[in-house]
């Protein structure tokens, strides 16, 4: 396990690189047939200390910054391994970190640090709301020392192999609210606490591997004690959960992207047709080379966005738009090297299929691109709302 603050990136680069040599193709591939979830593979950054990289070390973690994290994960993408099975561990840190009591980080982040306990669902989307979170109806109403939770989440991951899940919740109900973004609180829920009311957990078939449920809260209880901050500032609290995980996911991208690039231009060097490499053809040459640039790109906007965080800064044009760029950066990456492969391209044992399905999933969530254009042409270029 990795503990030194100073580490260099080379070194964690290296250490992520050396774990996911273990992990190679056919192991994932195996996973996606089964639709199974990758137990070894987290177990094995549990153990090397990865996933407690940004718990702070009185709790046993390392605690190093989100730009340890950004390579951590950029690094386990670019292997073609998938960070998605675990990265909530480390963005969920953003809510827990910054808001939540003494009390609550003693409790939990020691047992996450010493891989005990697992803090992998981040329960905020809805069936009915979709990126409209003001519009969330799950209910949680005070009952004594407990919370009574009613409702429905949906395109949750990993609940299913989580003990605890980040969850934002109405306490007061939106009409009565002193603005649209008032009135939410979060929780953080046991999910293995079977005397505490039914929680239901129902697997989502999508088209990856990703481990997508809908989770079903009647009548849960959820002690007052686990409230993170106070009541009704949910919203403004999981801001810094929402700008971890954009500029993780970032880091994701671009991990895929610089995966993509180099496959493409390694098959391009080694596939010959009509007597020489297909590589020596501008035509094949141009979209790589331009994949490349624009994943370069958006490594500098991810790292910008990063050191804002970590600085305590703003970071929210930043986050959106380094997950922006780098999502576009990885799924034209992923098209060009399609493209590159050809008919090879779709055989499952070459991997680039499973990953082109893979990265196509940031287009959308954690945010849709249309959302995020949205919040830079009025929040950052002052031009009117369109909703």
């Amino acid at each position: 396990m990795f503990t030194n603050q100073d580490a260099g990136y080379d070194e964690i680069r290296e250490g992520v690189r050396t774990l996911c040599q273990r992990f190679p193709g056919d192991y994932w591939r195996e996973l996606d047939r089964r639709s199974a979830y990758p137990t070894e593979f987290v177990d094995a950054l549990t153990e090397a200390g990865y996933l407690a990289a940004l718990i702070p070390v009185e709790y046993g973690g390392a605690g190093l910054d989100l730009r340890v994290g950004c390579v951590i994960l950029e690094t386990i993408q670019r292997m073609g391994c998938n960070g998605g099975a675990c990265h909530a561990q480390m963005y969920t840190m953003g809510t827990l970190l910054r808001h939540g009591s003494d009390a609550q980080k003693q409790k939990y982040l020691t047992e996450i640090a010493a891989g005990t306990l697992r803090l992998q669902a981040f329960g905020v989307s809805e069936p009915t709301c979709g990126t409209d979170t003001t519009r969330i109806e799950t209910s949680a109403v005070r009952d004594g020392d407990d919370y009574i939770v009613t409702g429905q989440k949906t395109w949750i991951s990993r609940a299913e192999h989580s003990d605890l899940m980040l969850l934002l919740a109405r306490t007061t109900p939106r009409e009565e609210a002193a603005k649209p973004t008032a009135g939410m609180s979060v929780f953080l829920v046991d999910l293995r606490d079977e005397t505490a009311g039914s929680v239901t957990i129902r697997p989502l078939e999508t088209m990856m591997n990703h481990s997508t449920t809908e989770v079903f809260f009647d009548g849960t209880r959820v002690p007052a004690a686990n409230r993170i901050g106070e009541e009704g500032q949910g919203f403004r609290y999981i801001l810094d959960g929402m700008n971890a995980e954009r500029i993780l996911i970032a880091a994701e991208c671009v991990g895929d992207a610089r995966y993509f690039v180099e496959r493409a231009t390694e098959y391009a060097n080694e596939r010959e047709v009509f007597g020489r490499p297909i590589g020596k053809n501008q035509g094949v040459q141009f979209p790589i080379a331009q994949a490349h640039m624009k994943a370069e790109a958006a490594a500098l906007m991810v790292e910008k966005a990063a050191t804002r965080f970590d600085a305590g800064e703003p970071c929210g044009a930043e986050a959106n738009m380094a997950k922006y760029l780098a999502a576009a950066a990885s799924w034209e990456a992923a098209d060009m090297c399609m493209q590159t492969f050809g008919g090879f391209g779709f055989s499952t044992e070459y991997d680039i299929e499973r990953k082109f399905r893979e990265t196509r999933l940031y287009q959308v969530a954690p945010i849709s691109t249309n959302l995020i254009l949205s919040h830079v042409a009025t929040h950052v270029l002052g031009l009117p709302k369109s909703f």
